[in-house]
């Protein structure tokens, strides 16, 4: 299941307490973030432990566009995360509303 920029921005906005994953490299994540939690796609199987109690609380992934964030949504899906959300366009839709 996938989550809109407009919704996502939406929920911060209000406040909310979200479970994000920045997925991008750590220099992407400098030059511009919203705050999420920052763990890049290539290392994400090898902390999934830090992640350890959300498996049925809704996560959300976001990289630059989409594609990385798709990847690590399946990565955490096939590792037993039950509600996982790709924020649809990533940081370049968020950043063109």
């Amino acid at each position: 299941m996938d989550i809109t920029v407009q919704e996502l921005k939406e929920r911060l906005e209000k406040g909310e307490t979200l479970n994000l994953i920045d997925v991008r490299e750590p220099a992407e994540y400098e030059a511009d973030n919203i705050g999420a939690r920052l763990i890049p796609l290539g290392d994400l199987p090898y902390q999934l432990d830090e992640l350890d109690g959300l498996q049925d609380e809704e996560v959300i992934v976001h990289c630059r566009s989409g594609k990385r964030s798709a990847m690590a949504q399946q990565i955490l899906e096939q590792n037993g995360f039950n509600n996982v959300r790709n924020v649809i366009g990533g940081m370049l839709a968020y950043r063109a509303q």
